[in-house]
């Protein structure tokens, strides 16, 4: 009986090797994606992309959900070089000064035509080296038309509402809508910016840690207004056939986001990741944009924009600071907003 186990044995190891190579052959390499919250919702993006992608790409690609976009930078600076994450995806342009002075992205390379309005030159090719972009869209205050009539048409207006108007926004620490706003009344007001906070203080509700809280609040009727952005009612237009929710235009103009994504320097799947980056400007990835995201794609898909995303902001009312100025005025604006929402 000793003879035939040894033999078992014996087959059994001479064997392992082959069987573990053939294990290892059929593992398929992982490109890990940080991103935030909503990107990677039922609803949103995520689950498209991700079937997408893994079509194409013979990899496993998995997403990491870090809260909002301010969050996710918060967590690469934490995690360093020792991150997992091989793409970064939801940061903005408030925060690429930032996130490109901690040194853990790489070049990427490319220069795209992209179809993003620009208030500091012609709109077309994009020329950051780091960060690379993938929607856009206007912050605004929604609002539900059955619910509120008077509307207010600048920040003075809103301030001048009856006290009982209240609005729900995002703390700028841990959201990019949050940050955004900050900018918004900076770019804008400038130097009163202290006294539009002072003014919009008794307005506030309350301050969520990110979007998808907030917005969550308004549509359970716990505030009049929301930040959001103007292509929001669309969604609630095309997706639930309502078109009771709407952007209130403000006189001031609006502040740009654009959002982006980069491959980091430290990165164990620098070619999958350059191949994600390639896919994410492709029309498969900026056509599903419009309806998960409910931004404008950065390169306009071939079957154009769905219906309902009409532009209600023109191009010479856009509001956007460089990266390097939105890095400059970044500690400022938010010591305004903390000592006016302290009060």
């Amino acid at each position: 009986m000793i003879r035939p186990f040894l033999n078992a044995a014996v087959l059994s190891l001479s064997l392992a090797p082959a069987l573990a190579g053939a294990a290892m052959a059929d593992e398929k390499p992982v490109l890990h994606v940080y991103t935030y919250d909503s990107f990677v919702a039922e609803w949103g993006p995520g689950p498209a992309v991700e079937h997408a992608f893994e079509a194409i790409c013979a990899c496993d690609l998995k997403f990491t959900a870090t809260g909002d976009g301010a969050a996710l930078l918060a967590r690469l600076q934490l995690e360093g070089a020792r991150s997992d994450a091989d793409i970064v995806l939801g940061l903005d342009t408030g925060l690429t000064a930032r996130a490109a002075a901690t040194g853990l992205f790489a070049a990427h390379g490319r220069t795209p035509i992209v179809d993003i309005p620009n208030p500091h030159g012609e709109a077309g090719s994009w020329d950051d080296p780091l960060f690379l972009p993938y929607d856009w869209g206007y912050f605004a205050f929604v609002y539900d038309q059955t619910r509120l009539q008077e509307v207010p048409q600048s920040f003075e207006a809103l301030i001048a509402a009856p006290k009982d108007l209240k609005i729900i926004i995002q703390d700028p620490r841990s959201s990019t809508p949050g940050l955004g706003l900050l900018y918004w009344v900076k770019a804008a007001y400038g130097d009163r910016a202290p006294d539009i906070w002072a003014g919009l203080q008794p307005h506030v509700l309350t301050v969520t840690k990110g979007w998808s809280e907030a917005y969550g609040l308004f549509l359970e009727g716990e505030a009049d207004m929301v930040l959001s952005y103007t292509t929001s009612p669309a969604y609630h237009l095309i997706a639930e056939s309502d078109d009771t929710k709407a952007a209130a235009v403000f006189d001031e103009g609006h502040y740009m986001q654009i959002e982006v994504a980069a491959m980091l320097a430290g990165s164990d799947q620098p070619d999958l990741a350059g191949q994600f980056l390639d896919f994410m400007l492709s029309d498969a990835f900026q056509s599903v944009i419009p309806e998960t995201n409910w931004m404008y794609p950065a390169i306009t898909p071939d079957g154009g924009l769905p219906e309902g995303f009409a532009n209600p902001v023109s191009p010479d009312r856009a509001l956007l600071l460089t990266p390097d100025q939105a890095l400059a005025l970044r500690d400022e604006a938010l010591q305004e907003w903390l000592a006016a929402l302290s009060r």
